[in-house]
């Protein structure tokens, strides 16, 4: 198994979503180049800044690349544009997709709500770090 290179040890980490599937799922379509941008609760206690990096963990908490926040904005989930929507990378990256996903995940962690303030980021992939499969 490989280790974090020393450069990026201080960095904070996080995983995509609410459960190991999902954590992998958006994980993918960062390394795919196809998600370029994230959103969560204004209230999140890891909530970015511009120019911050962050390691990305995959579903089991291993560390899979390392990206860095290229604009942070705050706006209300209805006010969430099909641009953004798009850049999240999800389904088939339109805005009713993305509004009905995030209606989901925000409802099961009882936030939901039409009016809720977001932190909206977008980032860039800066390096995607080795491969951690285990031999058996």
């Amino acid at each position: 198994m490989s280790v974090v290179p020393e450069k990026y040890r201080s960095l904070r980490s996080f995983a995509f979503g609410d459960s190991p599937a999902l954590a992998d799922e958006l994980l993918d379509l960062v390394l795919k180049g196809v998600k370029t941008a994230t959103c969560s609760t204004a209230d999140e206690p890891n909530t970015s800044t511009q120019g911050e990096r962050w390691i990305v963990l995959d579903g089991r908490g291993l560390p899979r690349c390392v990206i860095e926040s290229t604009e942070v904005t705050y706006r209300r989930f209805d006010d969430v544009d099909a641009a953004f929507a798009h850049d999240e990378g999800e389904g088939d990256r339109s805005l009713a997709y993305w509004r009905e996903a995030h209606r989901r995940y925000f409802g099961r962690q009882g936030k939901f709500s039409e009016g809720m303030m977001l932190m909206c980021e977008r980032f860039r992939l800066v390096e995607i770090l080795a491969d951690h499969r285990v031999a058996s």
